[in-house]
């Protein structure tokens, strides 16, 4: 098996009204969170942003407008988590990325990776959301798409 780098994309999909997209994570039913996924090889990060948007969701980036917000977060990977990475990896890079949309689209979510789908204003997705930087940053939503 392939190990997986230990450098990911955090891909916050929102629209105009500043309704965000969660998705439910299939390996922890309850487990809710943005678009997330891990560099492949050398591909540029807003590559991996685009890539994992559209595996997870079928949404093309290049249909809407992804915005790299020059921001990463450093986090310890959770142990339920690390056997997918190289013996002794513990800590992640995240780069968070966002994918505007003019409005809630229908999502085709992959059935190995998620259950279910929502779309929620952001302070109710922030709510919902289990990761503590994916919360940070759509905390962040309306200052980064009206600052």
């Amino acid at each position: 098996m392939k190990h997986k780098q230990p450098v990911s994309a955090l891909v916050v999909i929102y629209t105009t009204a500043l309704d965000v997209l969660l998705l439910e994570r299939a390996d922890h039913p309850g487990y809710w969170q943005s678009v997330t996924g891990s560099r492949d090889d050398e591909e540029p990060l807003s590559q991996t942003a685009a890539r994992e948007a559209f595996e997870e969701t079928g949404l093309k980036a290049e249909d809407f407008k992804l915005i790299d917000w020059k921001f990463q977060n450093d986090y310890e990977i959770y142990p339920v988590w690390r056997h997918r990475y190289a013996p002794g990896v513990t800590q992640n890079t995240e780069h968070v990325f966002g994918l505007e949309l003019p409005e809630k689209k229908p999502v085709k979510i992959s059935p190995r990776e998620h259950l279910a789908y929502v779309w929620l204003p952001w302070q109710e997705a922030a709510e919902k959301c289990f990761s503590p930087t994916n919360r940070a940053m759509i905390l962040q939503l309306p200052e980064r798409v009206r600052g």
